[in-house]
């Protein structure tokens, strides 16, 4: 109990003292910064796994080509599970105008067991929920189907050898976006109708399907007992891989937020390790007078760590709140990314963020507090006893380990962990030596000047150890304000630039060989320039060498899904112009015998080699090939591509259609009708809203990234601060010394000034160079995209940091020089 009430002593009166609150703010914006990006992510998943649930329309979805056993579902309801029923298949509805191709769904009453269906009784009326699908002699239908059929909400269908009546326009169904390319219009129909359309028989092409929802631990156990019976026709899917797309992209989105996070915390650590270098200068005499009554090292040490430990507790809980304020900001700024109001986070966040907390506040601050225990009871009475000397091997030491620990959990990925931390290791070191070596570059050239130079620059060359902790603190701050307000501006206008407005906003698939040259000649009488129409051939992957493709070779979620998938293959003689060989070499010209060129991305998800031979079933055939090369395609151009490729030897002689992507300027609608009415079997897909898309996620990926980073800049800004206030102790007797020989005080201020704008500019050419590599490096090696180098990085880096620093260094500094010479020398002595 002694200990506890020493240490909450000790904490309550350094507070008072202000001894902690710079301490206090670098590890309370480290611990908000962490728990912001928690808490944010932490909602985002649950919310994706929610809608997951609403695109299966149930938590658990067996697929199969062929009805389902009924045991299935009877042991799900065994288990208190709902089940519910559909079958999908294409066919043909006849009505006056004629016949017209659509997707048929035929669903039992329980559907859907999750999200909503939503329907409208009249062309002018508002759409509303439907608790069930249709009743039995009734279809819904896509209100486009109507236009086309010339039919009106009450007409009737021929549905097969049945007649049904149009009941409703249906507006919304959960699964309808499991497939992407939805081209036929959807019909829904109830189950109980389908034996009499007489459409399904042994051989029919249809989709059956049993959805399950429940429980989590219910329908968790039933996916334990359901694995090992599935047939090789069959396939289950979870709520939380069904919306495989959407979880990548937030699953990168919060990795680049998690790493953001760690520039601060590399700030705010060198905030840290500065703060710490100044309160053992303070706490040295308090530590002194405690040895002179009797307290052993055992016992200090006892102190300091638990009087660090709850310091720690009450500013990570502090920055745990700031964070959970600083997350309502980032949900707000990034709303409407998920199209629905996100569920609260769960504590978790918490937990991270106190444990970075500690861990960082240990690390950093930890071995230099220790150094204390070794204070002589002889500097109570003699302050030229001097203060104890932490040594640097530990105190780095400690500082890489909670650094690399830290690294390692919030990267959550082993490579891309390590070769950060060999990086910043990399970036310390050369760091340090380029300090020193800027710092001996600076004390010779103390010797060839006068006056207050010669002063300003011998005090650099003076303290060494001290030169490269300051220059550091400043480097590394100015590097997180360059990183913020320079080079992050030029990779994220890069960004924006790499979506160009001239980007493809319409799709033409369905193409027939007969029209391909026919719609070329349109497009180019239209306006329409530059069209590549490609050819398009559906296949399956069967093996890649000797070894057959199973879906159960793979752990990964999308290449099990691709190696149950039928691709979309092309041949050509030239690559597309957004395709860059990465390996390999593309075949000579039309006549090159039979090989394949394949996508990078696929390539590695499906680990696929140069050299491997790919056979594919296409047409009722198998058709093989080596892989001569791989390509990075730039998916968001949004021209057509393809993940592989063949050259024309492999592929010409299948049956294919065409598909071609191109612009179409604002108010060019008529030509979109004049195209249906002269090629009606031509498709024409309208990706404008998915472009809208991209653009406002670009937007609001700009805005959360400046919205991360900002706790980088207040990171730097406490910095410089620490770097200022680090030198405070010894400047004081300097000064007093200096005074006391005859120097006056505009000699003194000129050479602070001159001491401090020197290091303000090396530090900002050290942060310059730092800046500058990053940059390129993240845009050449990360984001693929095109940097250049920016002349105003260096003028605000090195000038700009040089008039900076000297300017806040010499006001920090101006109180030392009116103080009487007496007092400073008492205080130092």
């Amino acid at each position: 109990m002694n200990v506890w009430r020493i240490a909450l002593r000790l904490l309550r009166r350094d507070w008072r003292s202000g001894e902690l609150y710079l301490l206090a703010a670098a590890l309370v914006i480290t611990v908000a910064a962490v728990t912001a990006v928690g808490f944010f992510t932490d909602r985002v998943e649950t919310s994706i796994e929610r809608q997951g649930s609403e695109l299966i329309a149930s938590d658990l979805a067996i697929d199969s080509s062929a009805p389902i056993p009924q045991t299935l579902d009877a042991e799900a309801k065994a288990r208190g599970l709902a089940t519910a029923r559909t079958v999908e298949f294409r066919s043909v509805v006849v009505a006056d105008q004629g016949p017209r191709l659509v997707n048929i769904k035929a669903v039992d009453p329980g559907y859907p067991l999750r999200g909503e269906l939503r329907v409208r009784q009249g062309v002018d009326t508002l759409d509303e929920p439907a608790p069930q699908g249709p009743s039995q002699g009734e279809v819904w239908v896509e209100s486009r189907l109507l236009a086309l059929l010339g039919v009106r909400i009450g007409d009737t269908l021929g549905v097969g050898e049945t007649r049904l009546r149009i009941g409703a326009v249906l507006t919304q169904e959960p699964d309808a976006g499991r497939s992407f390319f939805n081209i036929a219009p959807r019909v829904m129909m109830n189950a109980a109708d389908l034996e009499a359309t007489g459409l399904i028989g042994p051989a029919s092409r249809a989709t059956y399907r049993l959805l399950i929802a429940g429980e989590d631990e219910r329908v968790a156990s039933y996916r334990d007992w359901l694995e090992p019976r599935l047939a090789a026709n069959m396939s289950a899917e979870s709520a939380s891989k069904a919306r495989p797309e959407f979880a990548t992209a937030v699953d990168r989105a919060a990795r680049f937020l998690h790493l953001a996070t760690l520039t601060t915390l590399l700030v705010a650590g060198a905030a840290i390790a500065l703060a710490s270098h100044r309160l053992v200068e303070r706490q040295t005499d308090a530590v002194a007078v405690m040895r002179c009554l009797g307290a052993p090292r055992r016992l200090l040490i006892r102190i300091f760590v638990l009087r660090l430990v709850l310091f720690g507790l009450i500013a990570s809980l502090v920055g745990c709140l700031l964070g959970w304020l600083a997350q309502a900001g980032l949900v707000d700024t990034l709303s409407g990314w998920l199209g629905e109001e996100l569920p609260p986070p769960s504590a978790a966040p918490l937990l991270v963020g106190v444990t970075t907390g500690l861990v960082s506040l240990l690390g950093f601050a930890l071995p230099p507090l220790l150094q204390l225990a070794q204070v002589t009871p002889l500097r109570a009475l003699r302050r030229d006893a001097g203060r104890p000397r932490a040594s640097a091997a530990i105190t780095l030491a400690a500082a890489a380990l909670a650094l690399g620990l830290l690294i390692l959990w919030q990267a959550q990925d082993p490579t891309l962990a390590w070769k950060l931390i060999a990086g910043v290791l990399g970036a310390l070191a050369t760091l340090i030596l380029c300090v020193l070596l800027l710092v001996r570059l600076a004390g010779g050239l103390a010797g060839r000047t006068r006056g207050v130079w010669r002063l300003g620059l011998a005090a650099l060359a003076r303290r060494p150890s001290g030169a490269v902790l300051q220059i550091g603190g400043f480097g590394i701050g100015i590097l997180a304000l360059l990183l913020l307000a320079v080079v992050r501006l030029d990779l994220l206008r890069a960004w924006e630039d790499s979506l160009p407005t001239d980007a493809p906003n319409y799709f033409l698939i369905n193409i027939q060989p007969q029209e391909v040259e026919p719609l070329r000649d349109f497009l180019a009488e239209s306006g329409i320039e530059r069209t590549d129409i490609l050819p398009m051939i559906r296949g399956r992957l069967t093996h890649i060498g000797d070894h057959q493709v199973e879906p159960s070779d793979y752990q990964d979620p999308r290449a099990e899904r691709l190696a149950t998938r039928e691709f979309n293959l092309s041949y050509g003689t030239e690559p597309q112009p957004d395709n860059r060989i990465a390996a390999g070499a593309w075949w000579p010209d039309a006549e090159a015998p039979p090989q394949f060129s394949v996508e990078t991305g696929i390539a590695e998800t499906l680990g696929i080699a140069l050299g491997d031979t790919l056979t594919f079933w296409v047409s009722g055939h198998a058709v093989s090939g080596p892989v001569t090369s791989l390509r990075e395609v730039q998916w968001d151009s949004f021209n057509v591509n393809f993940f592989v490729v063949s050259s024309p030897a492999l592929l010409r002689d299948e049956a294919a259609t065409y598909i071609t992507s191109f612009h179409l300027p604002a108010g060019s609608d008529a030509l979109i009708a004049e195209l249906s009415r002269r090629f009606p079997s031509v498709t024409p897909l309208d990706v404008d809203a998915i472009l809208d898309q991209v653009r406002q996620v670009i937007d609001r990926g700009v805005l959360a990234v400046e919205y991360v980073f900002a706790f980088t800049l207040v990171a730097g800004l406490l910095v410089m601060y620490a770097g200022i206030q680090a030198s405070l102790e010894d400047r004081r007797a300097e000064h007093g010394i200096l005074r006391t020989l005859g120097a006056g005080r505009r000699a003194l201020l000129g050479s602070l000034a001159v001491e401090f704008a020197a290091a303000g500019l090396l530090a900002g050419l050290l942060a310059s160079v730092f800046a500058e590599t990053t940059g390129w490096l993240l845009a050449e090696q990360l984001f693929e995209l095109e940097f250049s180098f920016n002349p105003w990085l260096w003028v605000m880096g090195v000038l700009g940091s040089g008039l900076a620093i000297g300017l806040a260094g010499t006001l920090a500094t101006y109180p030392l020089l009116i103080r009487p010479p007496l007092q400073a020398l008492r205080r130092a002595g």
